[in-house]
């Protein structure tokens, strides 16, 4: 039995300790939160959340392999349906396009009606369709058809990362959300590494420079790799992190975030958050679509050599999200973000101003700097956000 005199110890160290999944649910350690709708995975420990997470950062590299290809069509399309850089950006457009409309409509719909294990399928049902429909559009060498292809494919993937971005950032320890973020992605990296790699030696090598049936061939395979991770996604046990949840979590570090329940027109880091996103992705898409081009008009080399320039690019690119994850765990995370985003603006100053070799190594510099960017400014919008989160995840994605 305690005394009255130990009874107030008790009860502040019971409220200073993290709470288990069991506990979680109990009315003794919640504030505000309503017990309806908690499943306890806000309290999820580092070694319960392993497996959850192995799972999706799967699908950060598939969406890495898909944006690493979209570059290397983008370059191979001009010379097959010969037709202009300009028209070929209508590639980006369709990609990106769908990432502005899915996550704003049907995205962010199907996460917050039916949850993340129902949205990563539907994401990868819908990556797979827009993936074999690269078969006819090459059949028929339609540069409507790959559009419309590539709109379908990112319509999948954005709402794979609709909802993948946000179930990492929650799925265990507040604390270490954007450490576990910034490592997910840097797995997506490895694979905008590896696309482009293969795209040259292995799925676009020894080919006519208008021949489009390893395109197909290598769609197809996609499609299938994709549809039998749906079924794995299917009969996986992936935790549910609700509404309840996100806000229950918000309450326990909100010592560290600040946090206060708020309606989401006063959430005004997440609007902050937007505005950052929407400028820096149109800036690294802008590099990305580009190096293949500036690479041959600079350094005067092939097709071939400059795909190779990129993917070293894009390896300094996946090295820099491993070299910021483990910065997080010591330097706070927006000091580092603070410094990347200064060493890209003097970095793509530099290649503005050198040519030749030169200002291809400063524009692969810039991909190292990019590298933890988009994870950064995604955890640091949406800490704190609560019962907000799926919806605000939903506005940054777009």
């Amino acid at each position: 039995m305690w005394g009255k005199n130990e009874e107030p110890v008790l009860k502040e160290v019971l409220e200073q300790r993290r709470p288990s999944a069991v506990e979680a649910t109990s009315n003794q350690h919640r504030k505000s939160v309503s017990n309806r709708g908690l499943t306890g995975a806000s309290a999820l420990t580092v070694k319960q959340s392993i497996f959850p997470i192995t799972l999706v950062t799967l699908l950060f590299f598939l969406w890495g392999f898909a944006y690493g290809l979209l570059d290397v069509l983008n370059a191979k399309f001009q010379t097959a349906l010969d037709i202009t850089a300009a028209k070929a950006g209508g590639l980006q457009g369709a990609y990106f396009g769908a990432y502005f409309i899915g996550p704003l409509t049907y995205s962010g719909w199907i996460v917050r009606k039916f949850g993340y294990r129902w949205t990563f399928i539907t994401g990868l049902c819908i990556y797979g369709v827009g993936a074999l429909m690269f078969w006819p559009s090459a059949v028929y060498r339609s540069f409507g058809g790959f559009c419309g292809s590539l709109f379908i494919v990112g319509s999948g993937l954005s709402t794979l990362e609709t909802s993948a971005n946000p179930f990492i950032a929650t799925c265990g320890p507040p604390r270490l959300s954007e450490f576990r973020l910034e490592l997910s992605q840097s797995i997506q990296a490895v694979g905008s590494v590896m696309a482009p790699l293969l795209a040259s030696r292995v799925f676009f090598s020894h080919t006519e420079p208008n021949d489009l049936s390893k395109v197909q061939w290598t769609y197809l395979g996609i499609a299938a790799f994709v549809f039998l991770l749906a079924i794995v996604f299917f009969f996986s046990p992936i935790p549910e992190v609700t509404d309840a949840d996100m806000a229950l979590q918000a309450e326990q570090c909100s010592g560290l975030t600040g946090y206060v329940d708020k309606p989401m027109r006063k959430q005004y880091k997440l609007m902050f958050g937007v505005a950052a996103q929407f400028c820096y992705v149109g800036a690294q898409v802008g590099v990305a679509a580009n190096f293949i081009n500036y690479a041959r008009e600079s350094a005067g080399i092939s097709a071939a050599a400059a795909s190779d320039r990129y993917a070293i690019g894009q390896g300094l690119f996946a090295i820099g999200r491993f070299a910021a994850a483990g910065l997080m765990l010591f330097v706070k995370p927006r000091l580092v973000l603070m410094v990347f985003m200064t060493a890209i603006m003097v970095f793509i100053a530099a290649a503005i101003g050198v040519h030749g070799e030169g200002g291809v190594a400063m524009l692969s510099l810039v991909l190292f700097f990019e590298s933890c960017i988009f994870p950064t400014i995604f955890t640091l919008s949406i800490r704190g956000l609560g019962r907000h989160t799926k919806r605000g995840s939903s506005w940054i994605v777009a």
